[in-house]
């Protein structure tokens, strides 16, 4: 799909809840100014759950447009209904996308052969390239690394993993199971440079809605093989990167976005506002790092 930085976008909302379409454009552009290899719309991060379907087509086409087939735009399509996400598979199609984040399924979950089920099931009715999405602190169920490579193995569109499971354990042995043939990507900012320093490929990233040019150039480093200069980058920005999840995902970075004109600091519920304190924290840190 992509090597080094794409970029989980959020979704702007205006004060009534509408999605903010004029801002949207302007995250698309600060985006692409600062050369990010990928746009992943509609993720967690884009608070995906709440945004209705002909909101998600819009996102969809200007997210297309905007990336003018320079770099590829990865729509987050899953949900915990197998049919449901074929569906939306179709619209991301139809509207010129590039590829599909399909997150497991929530909830109802299922079992290890369930999963390579479902996404053989959904894989074998797109021709979009997948890249699978675990995490299983929000889904309850994990994607052991055997069963990545099953699904992988089966189905051709199955190219890469998000893989957000925090265990570097398992991250290893799903590098070292398929890492020959598939993508495997970091789900998590603070992991990001073990993860590429350990055969990864990249990051699907939070923070750089915030500070794209940054997470670029750690991402580059890496693949440039410039490990020093990776880890000085990045341990300038590491507590910033664990800032960003103080609070539940997206909430912190819209706050942080805002700050720069570049959100407005709406979400939609059940999500509510980061707390005064936290805020404070949040703040303290960018001004330590002068991003304010």
């Amino acid at each position: 799909m992509f090597k080094g930085l794409g970029t989980a976008l959020i979704t702007p909302f205006k004060e009534n809840g509408d999605v903010d379409y004029q801002l949207f454009e302007k995250i698309l552009d600060h985006q692409l100014e600062n050369n990010v290899d990928a746009l992943i719309v509609m993720g967690t991060t884009g608070e995906s759950p709440t945004i209705h379907f002909e909101e998600r087509k819009e996102l969809t086409k200007m997210a297309v447009a905007k990336a003018d087939g320079e770099l590829p735009v990865i729509i987050g399509t899953g949900t915990n209904d197998t049919v449901k996400v074929v569906e939306m598979n179709e619209m991301a199609e139809e509207q010129g996308a590039d590829g599909l984040l399909i997150v497991t399924p929530y909830y109802n979950k299922t079992s290890q052969a369930g999963l390579v089920d479902h996404y053989t099931y959904v894989a074998e009715r797109t021709e979009l390239p997948i890249i699978v999405y675990n995490v299983p602190s929000r889904t309850g169920v994990n994607i052991e690394a055997k069963t990545f490579k099953e699904m992988a193995d089966k189905a051709d569109n199955i190219v890469a993993i998000k893989e957000a499971s925090g265990d570097m354990s398992q991250i290893l042995d799903v590098i070292s199971l398929t890492g020959d043939k598939s993508t495997i990507l970091s789900g998590n900012d603070d992991q990001a440079m073990p993860l590429m320093m350990s055969g990864g490929s990249g990051v699907i990233s939070v923070l750089s809605n915030l500070l794209p040019g940054v997470m670029k150039e750690i991402c580059d480093h890496i693949l440039g093989e410039d490990y020093p200069a990776a880890r000085e980058l990045y341990y300038k920005y590491h507590r910033l990167m664990q800032l960003i999840f103080i609070d539940v995902n997206p909430i912190p970075i819209k706050f942080a976005m805002a700050q720069i004109g570049l959100a407005n600091n709406n979400l939609r519920r059940p999500l509510i506002k980061l707390s005064s304190k936290n805020q404070e924290i949040l703040l303290e840190e960018m001004r330590r790092l002068e991003i304010i």
